[in-house]
């Protein structure tokens, strides 16, 4: 049985070996013809990593031929397919402005936008490739506004608009949590214009409030006025715009505090 095994062992090394060989033979044949043959071979056969390791060797021999197109569109895939995504958004990019009269010049500028959405993270990590591709998508809609790829496009945007805010949210909360109500308003703030929309307007009201309450509380003497008066304002900002809010007996209370502690100014 053990010598049963040590010979299959045996033969698949060989096989190995020998299909390696025949690997490095055409790479270093210089023969762009064959490498490039066999870089179409390994496509087909969804070996994308050889198949990308060869193409890389003839680019500059077919560079400006007619195979080109074929070789830069085989090429960016290869990089999708094997999950380099900014490379791949690069090189869908470089392509679709090389070969601007190209049928595939749409779906170039597509997967170049797709590429940077597979690289948006959860939303508890940065965004910045999600904004870049949020950017990409919309300026793809609005060239091709009749594309038939154009709701997908919505759509991915509308996921990764939806992990900003979540980001935004939770960068108030963490300023919030973290005692520094300046910065835990003025991000609040921010979210709210960047996503006016947004189902936890409420929630980000109140704790503007709450962050100013705390704010105000602590401050020196030279800046109790102000900051409590923007406490007052903080409040009826609130209930105008949610008039049966589920914190209107916490935001009253903040209220009542804030114009206790103006009427020490009228003294």
């Amino acid at each position: 049985m053990k010598l049963r095994y040590l010979l299959y062992s045996l033969v698949l090394i060989i096989l190995s070996s020998s299909c390696k060989t025949e690997f490095e033979k055409i790479r270093s044949s210089n023969e762009p013809e064959l490498i490039f043959k066999t870089a179409n071979d390994y496509y087909n056969q969804e070996e994308y990593l050889n198949a990308q390791t060869l193409y890389e060797l003839v680019i500059p021999y077919y560079r400006g031929k007619a195979e080109a197109e074929d070789l830069f569109y085989q090429f960016a895939y290869c990089h999708y397919y094997l999950k380099q995504y900014q490379l791949a958004s690069h090189y869908f990019s470089s392509f679709s402005r090389t070969y601007y009269n190209s049928e595939r010049k749409e779906e170039a500028e597509f997967m170049s936008a797709y590429s940077k959405y597979q690289l948006s993270p959860n939303a508890k990590l940065d965004q910045s490739f999600s904004a870049d591709a949020i950017d990409e998508m919309q300026s793809f809609i609005n060239k091709y506004p009749t594309s038939l790829r154009v709701k997908e496009c919505n759509d991915l945007i509308d996921e990764m608009r939806a992990k900003l805010e979540v980001k935004a949210f939770m960068q108030g909360e963490l300023y919030f949590k973290t005692g520094n109500h300046i910065s835990a308003i003025k991000s609040f703030e921010n979210m709210l214009k960047d996503f006016p929309e947004t189902d936890r307007a409420e929630e980000v009201r109140f704790l503007i409030l709450k962050s100013g309450d705390i704010l105000a509380n602590n401050s020196v003497y030279e800046k109790k006025r102000e900051r409590f008066e923007k406490v007052l304002s903080y409040h009826d900002y609130l209930i105008r715009r949610f008039p049966n809010s589920k914190f209107k007996k916490d935001a009253r209370g903040i209220r009542q505090n804030a114009e206790a502690e103006l009427k020490k100014f009228k003294v």
